[in-house]
């Protein structure tokens, strides 16, 4: 294919080595040190102001600037610290804005793997951008360091760039070495080049190569490191930190820091949030709930939730310690969430949800893909991994969102949660499971949580879908199982029926079986009913109104059934043996 006359480099001899550019081109520079960029990034600015396109560079990163000052490109200043979602919008927008034909350079990517702690978000970064690109018939400029990634970057920033070039400095000589160049191909193409002041020549002796390549790292050395990524690293070194101060190697401000840096990735962004968890978390704590994410990124606010109370009542009560039942949960990051949704065709779809005028629109077709769509391999093996840790034990597999259970917004019922009863084979729990996932990753696209968010002004706030995956509790009695006692808690109490009732202290809604009907509320029974400051004292006057007002249909997940299903009460109890029924009813002579 001929050059493109009208794009390039500008630097001849590269655009000559590369067979030219072509209007949609995105170039990947993979380096050791930014610095070995210097010399490539500034004579492409010059080419695009001299061909009087929009030449723009996205500064992100805290390395020396890649452009220099001098040159009158539009300089854009993002924080990708606000979330993925708003710094990718805001880099569209800018797109969106210089048209066809632009010339862009980005910092760093790096940078942004780094501040999401997560290898995943970046190739989801890319996979979404390096398109857009290609689609207004511009070139982009993304440099990234080597050696640094695992593949859940690597492989989709590869698949999708047009060309990736690694460029090399040894004994002060600047060599670049092509390893993708796509639609375009020469005898030397492939071949290390170095960069002389008569153009690029390609290194032709395999002494020559070989020495050159072996004196750089290779980062096929360190599959482990590379395989773990971003995210796992930097566990491992809190890990680290945390054994050294143990040993007294270490301070407790460097624990503290570590702690500091666990927090962003797993728990929250919200500095209220990271407040509550910094003083009732350790560092110990957050090791701990790293060792049990799935994927990665951020756990949510249910879960965050559910850990900050276990915390504070064990520091306020050494007995809680062994009331507590003991927490064997794992929690899916939310970075499987949008990398599902980007996999699956589904994000810009979703965008149209942070727009008040569009927010409902396509619904039915997102929610299509969502359960239609498929899991990548590597998430399949670990949600299996995950399920023959718990057996055959039921599960409840519940949403734990960004926004969920924060401050100001509970979000209760918006979204879904889902009993496995995960009974079957390997095969047909996995499915289950899977099924469940999906269920609740399209309630986030339901017409309810969506005019929740609008309600609320959170249309244009990231929520990432993360989930807590729990074993239920209860025992098993025949092919029915269920808890002895299950409900929900609430601060206030909007019942005060008398006037020893204190409407501050809170109230409990109980139920017999699963926990469902005190939740959801099922408008053909009733629920037990606890004032917190009286728990002794009842609504009803009389034994004729607790009989009338009284739980008759139980929850329970009906192992042969392999599902949820609703009993009348007095059919359960006949057919379980050693029941405590003395604990939880009243006879009626």
């Amino acid at each position: 294919m001929a050059m493109d006359s009208q794009v390039g480099t500008g630097l001849p001899d590269l655009d000559r080595l590369l067979r030219g550019l072509i209007p949609g081109d995105n170039l990947v520079w993979q380096f050791d040190n930014i610095e070995d960029l210097a010399p490539f990034v500034p004579p492409y600015c010059q080419r695009g102001l001299d061909e009087g396109r929009n030449v723009v560079y996205f500064r992100f990163a805290d390395h020396a600037p890649l452009v220099p000052p001098s040159l009158p490109v539009r300089v854009c200043e993002f924080r990708p610290d606000q979330g993925f979602e708003q710094f990718i919008m805001a880099v569209h927008q800018v797109l969106h804005e210089s048209g066809s034909f632009a010339y862009f350079v980005f910092d760093s990517l790096t940078k942004l793997a780094e501040t999401w702690y997560s290898d995943r978000m970046l190739g989801n970064f890319f996979r979404l951008t390096c398109p857009y690109v290609y689609d207004i018939e511009s070139l982009a400029y993304f440099p990234i360091q080597r050696g640094r990634h695992s593949f859940h970057a690597l492989t989709p920033i590869t698949d999708t760039a047009q060309v990736v070039l690694d460029v090399h400095r040894h004994r002060d000589q600047i060599y670049l070495y092509p390893n993708k160049v796509e639609h375009r191909y020469s005898p030397t193409m492939f071949m290390l080049h170095a960069w002389e002041p008569d153009g690029f020549s390609p290194v032709t002796e395999s002494s020559t190569t070989a020495e050159i390549l072996t004196s750089m790292p290779w980062s096929g050395s360190d599959f482990e490191r590379l395989r773990e990524g971003i995210w796992n690293r930097s566990l491992s070194q809190a890990a680290e930190t945390w054994d050294a101060v143990k040993q007294g190697k270490r301070s407790t401000d460097e624990a503290r820091t570590a702690l500091q840096t666990v927090l962003r990735m797993m728990v929250s962004h919200d500095p209220r949030m990271l407040d509550l968890a910094e003083k009732y978390l350790t560092l110990e704590d957050v090791l701990c709930i790293g060792k049990r994410v799935v994927g990665t990124g951020l756990i949510g606010g249910k879960a965050i939730g559910m850990l900050l109370a276990r915390a504070m009542l064990k520091k306020a009560d050494d007995r809680w310690a062994n009331l507590l039942e003991p927490h064997d949960s794992f929690h899916i990051g939310s970075d499987v969430f949008y990398s599902f949704l980007v996999e699956n065709g589904c994000w810009w779809m979703r965008q149209k949800q942070r727009d008040a005028a569009t927010f409902l629109d396509g619904l039915q077709e997102v929610r299509r893909r969502i359960i239609m769509g498929p899991f990548p391999k590597y998430i399949e093996d670990e949600f299996a991994e995950m399920l023959a840790y718990f057996g055959q034990s039921p599960i409840i597999v519940r949403s734990s969102s960004l926004l969920e259970d924060n401050y100001g917004n509970a979000f209760s019922g918006k979204y879904e949660s889902v009993f496995c009863a995960n009974q079957g084979s390997h095969q047909k729990r996995l499915a289950d499971f899977l099924a469940a996932v999906r269920t609740i990753y399209a309630s986030t696209m339901s017409e309810k949580a969506l005019r929740y968010r609008a309600q609320r002004g959170l249309l244009e706030q990231d929520e990432q879908m993360s989930l807590l995956v729990q074993r239920v509790s209860g025992s098993r009695y025949g092919h029915s199982f269920f808890p002895h006692v299950a409900g929900v808690a609430y601060s206030r109490n909007p019942y005060v029926w008398s006037q020893y009732i204190d409407p501050e202290a809170g109230m409990l809604r109980l139920v017999f079986g699963l926990g469902t009907r005190a939740v959801d509320r099922a408008d053909d029974d009733y629920t037990r009913i606890v004032a917190l400051n009286a728990p002794e004292r009842r609504p009803e006057t009389g034994f004729e109104q607790v009989r009338q007002h009284s739980q008759r249909k139980v929850d329970v997940i009906d192992l042969e059934a392999n599902q949820l299903t609703a009993s009348q009460f007095v059919d359960l109890v006949s057919q379980c043996q050693d029941l405590p029924l003395y604990l939880f009813a009243s006879p009626d002579e």
